[in-house]
């Protein structure tokens, strides 16, 4: 997976034709040491991608360890399956859902009380470079940013739908733009001559609009975080993520393990937010002289403060390198 921190248009050549796509799973050591799998064991790998990381898991918990693995987008389905499938036959099961849906798919597919779950959040390099969804800022296409497409609203119609202040705020929220004004004033201005329906037609409307990236600084395109807000927007992920871990914790035995990969502050942000208080267990207020929730801890932190890929991996796989591990356990009911 790669992080919307990360350059879009990093798959790809400045003439558009995308370059192979090479899926590296990110921290696979580290992943494989949080999460712990032994034979036999029974995972979920919400954010399947380009099952790099289900793949270890499943070699991990041989002979008969069984893995779960989910993605809203359909083609990274079909990918998984016709890479593994025969492979690992019945001990890998595949899904298409998001990872919000967790709580409802996994026990229908016999996937509770498991001993570890995985959220790698973000895109992976088969989704940046596929040229008729839009993910890539050069990779081009139809600007639609949906992993379902068959539901939601496609990214274009969201961006036509918007005015100054809503976009503005849209661009704060999920992006943390700091230009976000001046960008929505462009977007505006540039859609009344005619519809913005592709990923180069966005990028050229803010490159014009944003300033350059500073001197010594990294090349990251200026629509790198406008292109992260509306994915975010399109497909709801922020809330999808939080009903996702909820569940997760739910769905693991005593001893099972939580990790989630996570690569721009606004999800890691959320995750921290939600170990913490699974952590913590009580929510009576500070001041009361005893607990009244009755609510207890569920989890203990593995990494308190998180794990960050080697300078060895960032050389290897640029795209690792905002990338932030945390793992937690879960403890007895």
């Amino acid at each position: 997976m790669v992080s919307e921190s990360e350059n879009p248009d990093d798959v790809g050549t400045h003439s558009g034709t995308p370059a192979p796509p090479l899926h590296v799973p990110v921290m696979a050591d580290a992943v494989l040491a949080a999460l712990a799998p032994a034979p036999g064991g029974r995972h979920i790998d919400a954010t399947v991608g380009g099952g790099g990381h289900a793949e270890r898991v499943l070699a991990a918990t041989d002979p008969d360890g069984r893995l779960l693995g989910l993605d809203a987008d359909g083609a990274a389905i079909a990918r998984v399956r016709a890479r593994l499938g025969a492979r690992f036959g019945d001990r890998l099961r595949l899904r298409q859902a998001n990872f919000g849906e967790l709580a409802t798919v996994a026990p229908a597919e016999g996937f509770d009380g498991v001993d570890g779950c995985l959220f790698d959040l973000g895109l992976s390099s088969d989704q940046l470079a596929d040229r008729e969804r839009g993910f890539g800022i050069r990779t081009g296409g139809p600007l639609d940013m949906r992993f379902d497409t068959s539901r939601g609203v496609p990214a274009a119609e969201l961006l036509a739908s918007l005015d100054v202040p809503e976009l503005t705020a849209l661009l704060r929220r999920y992006g943390e733009e700091p230009f976000a004004g001046r960008i929505a004033r462009a977007v505006v201005d540039a859609r009344r001559g005619a519809p913005i329906r592709t990923a180069e037609e966005l990028a050229e409307v803010i490159a014009r609009a944003a300033p350059g990236r500073a001197p010594g600084r990294r090349r990251v395109h200026p629509a790198t975080r406008t292109f992260q807000a509306l994915r975010i927007a399109v497909n709801e992920e922020l809330a999808a993520l939080e009903a996702g871990l909820a569940a997760a914790v739910d769905l693991l035995r005593p001893g099972g393990r939580l990790v989630v990969l996570s690569y721009h502050s606004l999800e890691d942000r959320i995750v921290k937010r939600f170990l913490r208080a699974e952590r913590r267990g009580c929510t009576c207020l500070p001041e009361a002289p005893v607990c009244i929730c009755g609510r207890r801890p569920r989890l203990r932190l593995v990494n308190p403060k998180g794990d960050v890929p080697s300078q060895a991996e960032i050389v290897a796989n640029p795209r690792a390198r905002s990338a932030r591990l945390r793992a937690a356990e879960r403890l007895a009911a």
